[in-house]
């Protein structure tokens, strides 16, 4: 900021209040202050000088000990009897405030309380450069938290050390280091040609200085280029006149290095403004190790999507490619025991209902494959149709007594008051619960039972739901493994230690409908006494939310 953007009281007529009980003594030093150019006002009492200053804040208040006040907006010059040792002790350290032996010259006079104001007027100017300088830096950093990108950092940061110091040319580069990416970047005044600014000839040297400013805290202020950072060629050529070297580092060492430079005129750079510069470096070097941190996770991120891309691809194509001999094979095994022209012998008969079960596994595997696919790669269109309940239930029921029945387990559908309807897919949902009872009997020892029940219930909210239950009496699942059990691929520790054939992957499609549904899923149980699974889906006019 020049120094023409700074309101000066100088520039105005200064003005005088001169308060003093010794009338001879107060006309005295109003006439010496006029004569010097002052426009002076004058109280005799506290009450008179009160008044006075209410009309108006002078640039000096010429007061007599007796009448000072003890705070003042303004500087005070104060009359003092040098024999009284309490009322200088008293006025020393007050502010800015100044004592004359009384009665004072009149050269004198006019000579403190100018030296006063004049000392007021440059601590408020510096005050005034060093609001503005904060707040153009501090707008330097905001724009460097903004902003990811690496080398939008480093020209923010060159650019408003540029601007906010008239430099003649600004300049930053990160070290080869792991916790930054390698970016240089240039600012010039305009009117200049930019810099041919490569890489450091001689890094190491420059880094070995950075390390030790960053260590101590410091930076390097130059009368030019004195050879104690090793700068690209083109930079020391210009032989700055003045010139701030400022380390960039995080932990024990640098990783960057910052030049600022004037070509034409020394400076002398203010602490303030050294702090300020290392603050906002410090900033940048921040900004630019988060930005170098988001980089490389989204980049992790881009491969991991490109890894679950072809892992859903590859699932899509091994399904198509394990139906269609499947089907073939499920056909001709139809053909041969459906034969009567040949029919097999019993023993035959047998064999073939065994591979008949472990075909129709198969299947169900690649389908639940292809569930998972579809579900992983956004392929979750649900086809909305009413759906009633218990007519699903006992589809399912049906559907699975014979396998219960081969595991000598007792399925009881238990008959619902209410017959509840929603909207949803049917099929997906007789999946869901064919999914729960199937597992309820793979789990279930032989001789235990399992109980299947709906019904429906209203919120305090209003909002209504259906409730599906499905309880056995088999091994249970400890409260440790409850929270992974629809984890793709995971089994519980019981269930891989007691060989029940499965993948791991039912639960996680069930929950995935469910959830596609609007619905949630909740698993009570204890290890060997049962399992309970709860399945709650809304009702009503609301839609199932998109998957």
């Amino acid at each position: 900021m020049v120094a023409a953007d700074i309101p000066l009281v100088a520039a105005m007529q200064r003005t005088a209040v001169v308060a003093d009980p010794d009338a001879a003594r107060l006309e005295s030093s109003a006439a010496a202050l006029r004569a010097a150019g002052y426009a002076v006002r004058t109280a005799q009492d506290a009450e008179t000088l009160f008044s006075v200053l209410d009309g108006g804040r002078p640039s000096v208040l010429v007061v007599d000990s007796s009448l000072s006040p003890r705070e003042s907006r303004v500087p005070v010059l104060v009359l003092v009897d040098l024999n009284d040792g309490d009322v200088i002790e008293a006025i020393e350290g007050t502010g800015v405030r100044d004592c004359i032996a009384k009665p004072p010259e009149p050269k004198e006079l006019v000579h403190r309380a100018t030296a006063l104001i004049s000392l007021v007027e440059r601590r408020t100017r510096s005050r005034q450069e060093a609001e503005a300088l904060r707040e153009q830096l501090r707008l330097v950093s905001a724009a460097v938290r903004g902003t990811n990108d690496p080398q939008e950092i480093a020209d923010y940061v060159v650019t408003g050390f540029g601007e906010t110091f008239g430099a003649d040319h600004v300049w930053l580069t990160t070290f080869e280091d792991e916790r930054v990416p390698p970016i240089t970047a240039q600012w010039c005044r305009p009117g200049l040609d930019p810099l041919a600014a490569g890489p450091l000839e001689d890094e190491a040297a420059a880094r070995s200085t950075a390390d030790q400013l960053w260590a101590r805290a410091e930076v390097l202020t130059t009368d030019g280029s004195d050879g104690s950072v090793r700068l690209p060629k083109s930079l020391e050529d210009l032989h700055a006149k003045a010139s701030v070297v400022v380390p960039m580092g995080e932990g024990n060492s640098s990783l960057g290095i910052l030049w600022i430079a004037l070509l034409d005129s020394p400076r002398v750079w203010s602490r303030a403004e050294l702090g300020l510069i290392q603050h906002v470096a410090g900033n940048a070097a921040h900004g630019l190790i988060q930005s170098h941190l988001i980089t490389s996770q989204l980049q992790v991120v881009k491969q991991l999507q490109e890894l679950d891309k072809a892992k859903t691809d590859f699932l899509a194509t091994v399904n198509h490619e394990l139906r269609t001999p499947l089907t073939s094979i499920m056909a001709y095994l139809d053909m041969i025991q459906e034969s009567t022209a040949n029919p097999v012998s019993p023993e035959v008969h047998q064999m073939l209902d065994i591979v008949v079960r472990n075909t129709e596994r198969l299947r169900m595997l690649i389908e639940d494959m292809l569930s998972v696919s579809r579900s992983g790669g956004g392929d979750g269109q649900l086809h909305l149709t009413p759906v009633r309940l218990g007519s699903t239930l006992e589809i399912v029921a049906g559907a699975l007594r014979p396998l219960a029945t081969l595991q000598n387990v007792t399925i009881a559908l238990e008959p619902a008051q209410e017959d509840p309807e929603l909207m949803g897919d049917e099929v997906q949902l007789q999946q869901v619960f064919t999914n729960l009872v199937s597992n309820a009997i793979k789990f279930t020892p032989s001789g235990g039972k399992i109980h299947v029940g709906s019904g429906s219930h209203t919120d305090p909210d209003g909002a209504r739901w259906a409730t599906v239950r499905v309880t056995d009496t088999g091994i249970g699942i400890s409260s440790e493994e409850i929270a992974h059990i629809f984890t793709r691929f995971y089994r519980a520790s019981n269930a891989m230690a007691g060989a029940v054939p499965g993948t791991g992957l039912g639960l996680a499609i069930t929950k995935d409908i469910v959830g596609r549904h609007g619905g949630r899923i909740d698993v009570a149980s204890e290890l060997g006494a049962g399992t309970t699974v709860t399945v709650t889906l809304p009702l009503g006019n609301g839609e199932p939310r998109a998957s």
